[in-house]
């Protein structure tokens, strides 16, 4: 099935040689779009506003009308669940009002706004905005717990999501006529829970449990509820979807209402997360049935970090889903007999898929395009691309990624993605390795400008997707188990040892950069070889003890994973910590912290950074008052970028 573009205007072209300030740029970011009725609701992070997200709306299928902001500051949609957030905000509609809540990260509460105006005419375009129907309504008191992943159950005029409180989770509801309540609790998990959907008839209620030490993506369980008349759920009434005849650990994702009887899931029972059909009608005398019904070596699901992600969408009957094949996606759509017909689209890297009737929306990139908002109508075929900002980026400026495998851990296939340099200059051949975070993440092939940034100035980068990554299969992300800190590491170090062997870069200029998870794959890098002459590294992970004892409660037991039982496994934890092992680093260093960060401890940071010149090694240290795990300040970003640089070509004399 092919899709035309609808044509686009002419955009101003960007330079050759990036600088830091167009790299990062005033560039929102698209987050969880959604379609309701004729209008495309999402939510946009913005670096100039030190990271405040906002709600905007405009009607779907005109990208140039100016959207509406429905959120304005100071209001910051953003949740805090499970640490990492997501899924803040929810919409539902009757007649020609739209229902929005979300939750407010100025004051941790759930908001309410009605809006009128759901029906217009698009000639005139003084009246396409919606109108408020009275003030915004704080539905829940403030208080030491956090809200997300929710959705609006007009049928009883109220809110269902999840609450976070005093280290557990809560099913809980909120009435939509009163403010400032108390949540009403709906149903106590064992542990944590996610991902609510409600049926088509707004009695049966789905949702995925998972419990320590155990993430999500490991081991996890599918559940429904039974919505009694009093808009309860009884204990008793609650099925346990159960797949243990396939002897393998399961993991869900995303469970989608079909029709009111059954449910479409990604489960990974065949060591790929792929597509089953549940069917729960007569369970009582039947018992569930299921069925695989897309079973192909490609992955439809992600590591669930954060809350509200989407590969999965399903109305009227109609399924679309994406599909993740050696680290590019696809977009299909999907009989309930299993026929699939893959959508022919410009764009290999997918995500947030939404679709009501004939539209669809996704967030979208490809080599060319960073990520913006695509628009489909099935019916007539085309599709419309909205760039988050407006440069041109020309096929001859950009070095497209291309696929690399080798040899890694355990001589296993391993893949990742080679740029190289934009101009090739035969006396410097630096490479970059980029070590991606998670360490569950993969690295695709979209638009980055930071590595075009490196590429425009002579460098070959590697984005490897090393023994850990998510994008192909479990086996392949299993690899990492027990082995943090090696698996990763090592494949690093082999696929710069291929490079060199093909005399495609200068042994003596290779650096290495990572954030978070992936500074420890980079520091762990330093610790094990002598490939790299310098590295950079942003809010790295250095002491496991550390993060054990203090880490937040979603990845509480992530480390007795990744390393082995912290009981068992004490002197170990020790030994694969890069604060205990700095003698062994030899390169030059730059750090980069955000002192609010609740991750990462920035003491420990602090710590290994003067060890290190305490052994008269090159580093330094840039410390960030207003950051956190993760950098969202536009000054920080362009900050980093060219301190990073100018310590590469200090240290590496070219």
């Amino acid at each position: 099935m092919k899709f035309k573009n609808i044509k686009e205007k002419s955009c101003a072209q960007f330079p050759k040689v990036l600088t830091p300030e167009l790299v990062v740029g005033n560039v929102p970011t698209f987050k969880e779009p959604k379609i309701i009725h004729n209008w495309l609701l999402w939510l946009e992070k913005r670096s100039n506003e030190n990271g405040r997200s906002t709600i905007l709306i405009r009607p779907w299928g005109y990208k140039d009308y100016l959207p509406q902001e429905l959120t304005p500051f100071p209001i910051n949609v953003k949740s805090r669940l499970h640490g990492y957030g997501g899924a803040s905000f929810s919409i539902a509609y009757a007649g020609d009002q739209l229902f929005l809540t979300w939750i407010n990260d100025v004051d941790g509460c759930l908001w309410l706004q009605i809006w009128s105006g759901l029906t217009f005419d698009l000639t005139n375009k003084v009246h396409n905005h919606l109108e408020k129907d009275g003030n915004a309504r704080c539905l829940s008191k403030a208080g030491e717990f956090h809200l997300a992943d929710g959705l609006i159950d007009l049928t009883r005029e109220r809110w269902i999501g999840v609450m976070e409180k005093s280290n557990k989770d809560y099913l809980v509801s909120f009435d939509l006529n009163q403010e400032f309540q108390e949540p009403k609790i709906l149903y106590k998990p064992k542990d944590f829970i996610g991902y609510i959907s409600i049926n088509q008839t707004s009695q049966k209620l789905a949702w995925v449990e998972w419990n320590q030490p155990y993430m999500p993506w490991d081991s996890s369980y599918l559940k429904v509820g039974l919505i009694n008349k009093q808009g309860d759920i009884a204990k008793k009434e609650i099925l346990d979807i159960d797949f243990s005849e396939h002897k393998n650990i399961n993991s869900v994702f995303q469970p989608t209402w079909l029709n009111s009887e059954e449910i479409i899931v990604v489960s990974d029972i065949t060591g790929w997360w792929n597509l089953v059909k549940i069917n729960i009608e007569n369970y009582e005398r039947n018992g569930v049935k299921f069925s695989i019904i897309f079973n192909v070596k490609s992955e439809f699901g992600l590591p669930q970090w954060v809350s509200g992600m989407s590969t999965l969408s399903i109305t009227d009957g109609k399924i679309l889903c994406l599909a993740c094949e050696q680290a590019t996606w696809k977009l299909f759509t999907l009989e309930t007999n299993g026929i699939a017909k893959k959508i022919d689209l410009p764009f290999d890297q997918l995500s947030d898929l939404k679709i009501d009737k004939n539209k669809i929306v996704a967030i979208a990139s490809n080599p060319y395009c960073e990520p913006g908002l695509i628009e489909l109508d099935i019916q007539n075929s085309m599709y419309s691309y909205q760039s988050p900002r407006k440069i041109m980026f020309q096929e001859n400026g950009i070095i497209e990624g291309k696929s690399f495998y080798f040899k890694g851990f355990n001589d296993q296939v391993t893949h990742s993605w080679y740029y190289s340099p934009l101009k090739f200059n035969n006396k410097f051949r630096p490479l970059l390795v980029k070590a991606h975070s998670g360490p569950t993440s993969m690295a695709g092939n979209g638009l980055d400008l930071e590595t075009q940034f490196w590429t425009s100035r002579g460098w070959s980068v590697l984005n490897v997707n090393y023994g850990g990554s998510t994008g192909f299969g479990r086996n392949y992300r299993e690899r990492l188990k027990n082995h943090w800190g090696e698996v990763d590491s090592f494949d690093c170090c082999a696929a710069v040892k291929c490079l060199i062997n093909m005399d495609i870069v200068d042994k003596d200029l290779i650096a290495i950069i990572g954030s978070s998870a992936g500074g420890f794959t980079a520091l762990s890098c330093l610790i094990s070889s002598n490939l790299f002459s310098v590295a950079a590294c942003k809010y790295p992970v250095v002491d496991l003890l550390d993060m054990y004892q203090k880490t937040h409660r979603f990845e509480r037991g992530y480390l007795e994973y990744l390393i082995g039982s912290y009981d068992n496994n004490n002197q170990l934890y020790k030994d694969r910590s890069p604060i205990n092992n700095f003698a062994k680093i030899n390169s030059p260093v730059i750090f980069f912290q955000g002192l609010k960060d609740k991750v990462v401890s920035p003491k420990k940071t602090e710590k290994l950074f003067e060890l290190i010149k305490s052994r008269n090694i090159s580093a330094e240290m840039f410390l960030f008052d207003n950051e956190g795990h993760g950098f969202n300040n536009l000054s920080t970003k362009i900050n980093v970028l060219s301190e990073t640089e100018r310590f590469f070509r200090q240290n590496l004399s070219f």
